[in-house]
């Protein structure tokens, strides 16, 4: 009995794993053809992402084209019309896990070096920490200070100072 059982598997077995495909002309293998779609299954395309690959990193109609938090005076605290900016920046980085960012935290040129350094280095980590919250890894980001060695205004007053106190998002390729 067991010897005509092992030979039917085996047979039935190869069966259903028989394709009809035809031979290759230059090397005789076969070739299965799949030009025609198999029998209740749809062929699926996935949705456009326009918009949402690295081009829309220069692309200046895209938020993501904006690359700077800014903050108010002696301040780390992200105000809440940055919300969207980091919100996208956040979804980018989720979207596209191989992309590297560095936030460079900057401060005007009020208050002494050490200082500036400092609170620097905590609007850069208070950009990072926001975007890790919202699923960014942790692992894509680095955040430095710059503190008040890069400014975007060079002249000494108010409207200037403002431009100045901001964390810069920069992505692999820009640092």
């Amino acid at each position: 009995m067991k010897k005509f059982v092992l030979p039917a598997l085996l047979v039935a077995l190869l069966a259903g794993c028989s394709s009809t495909g035809t031979f290759d002309q230059a090397g005789g293998t076969a070739v299965e053809d799949r030009s025609t779609g198999a029998p209740g299954v749809a062929t699926v395309t996935a949705p456009s992402m326009a918009g949402s690959g690295i081009a829309a990193l220069t692309d200046p109609n895209n938020i993501l084209s904006k690359r700077s938090v800014f903050f108010d005076f002696d301040q780390f605290v992200i105000k809440p019309e940055a919300r969207p900016l980091i919100e996208a920046h956040a979804r980018f980085l989720v979207q596209n896990p191989q992309m590297k960012m560095l936030i460079q935290g900057n401060t005007d040129e009020l208050g002494s070096r050490e200082y500036n350094l400092a609170l620097g280095q905590k609007r850069a980590d208070a950009v990072r920490q926001a975007l890790t919250l919202l699923g960014a890894k942790e692992s894509q980001i680095e955040s430095v200070s710059l503190g008040e060695e890069k400014p975007r205004c060079g002249e000494s007053n108010e409207s200037c100072f403002a431009q100045n106190r901001r964390g810069d998002m920069l992505y692999s390729g820009e640092f």
